[in-house]
């Protein structure tokens, strides 16, 4: 005589494994979440007591645009008709080189610091995510370059009478190609800070690079100045396509023709821009360790 089993009754008073494992996810990421915006206040702190990244990322466009607008004062970048300053005509480059210099070489630098000294390795016995850290990374370049953008946009406009745009178009083009802009040099200077071996050779690894791509791609020479060959290799790296965005944005509608393409193209700035985000993530997620392998 065969007796059957009766199937167990689910317990109502037990939730289901994937309500569960929702609400574990929940939970981590609002951790994550909480602990890395912990982290950028302490990032942005730990970033203004270094005097030396103050002034070479922070207060060196600042500078530059200084420097530049003294030095050809008397020039006139425009034409008879519609007349340019230094001022003027530089403020979209130093904009630009401000997110370069804050993001990829300041992240890039700081890290490959933090792993030489073993701050990273100590990171790794404790119970901090790695989402958190780059929470704390990337918030800080944020914070610093929007304050840094702020300061350039200022000192231009009050000590040189740089006339701002009036259209809310500019305006809200500007957001989107600072925040693209800035997210991809902090995300781009993370992958960057595998390539230095220690924390004394990043300056000399670093630096080089975001200067030669501000020689390159239309911060400190014009554009259209640069021979044609060069122009399209700058036209590779991201740093081409952030100071055409700005340059869009501060500079009057006739030199839109001394583009490579004669045009702002903000599709294509948005689209390469784009395309090295995620080529940052892509290498940031197959070489950041907290330990090197070959340490």
């Amino acid at each position: 005589m065969s007796t059957t089993t009766p199937a167990p009754t689910p317990n109502a008073a037990s939730p289901a494994p994937r309500a569960v494992q929702k609400s574990s996810l929940a939970t981590s990421l609002s951790r994550n979440l909480t602990l890395g915006f912990s982290r950028i206040k302490y990032e942005v702190r730990a970033y203004f007591r270094q005097g030396d990244s103050v002034f070479f990322t922070f207060l060196f466009p600042v500078v530059m645009l200084t420097i530049f607008a003294l030095a050809f004062s008397e020039q006139n970048f425009g034409t008879e008709d519609e007349p340019l300053t230094a001022a003027a005509f530089y403020l979209p480059g130093m904009l630009a080189a401000g997110l370069l210099l804050s993001g990829l070489q300041n992240m890039a630098i700081d890290i490959a610091m933090e792993r030489s000294d073993g701050t990273l390795k100590r990171f790794a016995g404790t119970p901090l995510p790695i989402m958190s850290y780059f929470i704390g990374k990337i918030g800080q370049v944020f914070v610093t370059g929007v304050l840094q953008a702020t300061l350039v946009i200022v000192v231009a406009s009050v000590a040189f009478g740089v006339e701002l745009p009036s259209e809310a178009s500019k305006w809200l083009t500007f957001v989107w190609v600072f925040v693209l802009g800035v997210t991809t040099s902090a995300v781009l200077g993370i992958a960057l800070s595998a390539l230095p071996r220690s924390g004394k050779s990043a300056t000399a690894v670093v630096i080089p690079i975001a200067l030669v791509l501000q020689f390159i791609s239309g911060v400190y020479l014009g554009f259209s100045l640069l021979p044609t060959w060069l122009q399209n290799f700058a036209s590779i790296f991201p740093l081409k396509w952030m100071a055409q965005g700005m340059r869009e944005v501060f500079l009057p509608a006739s030199f839109e023709v001394m583009e490579q393409s004669e045009s702002w193209n903000l599709p294509g700035v948005a689209i390469a821009t784009g395309i090295w985000l995620v080529f940052g993530l892509i290498v940031t997620r197959l070489t950041f360790r907290w330990i090197r392998k070959d340490s």
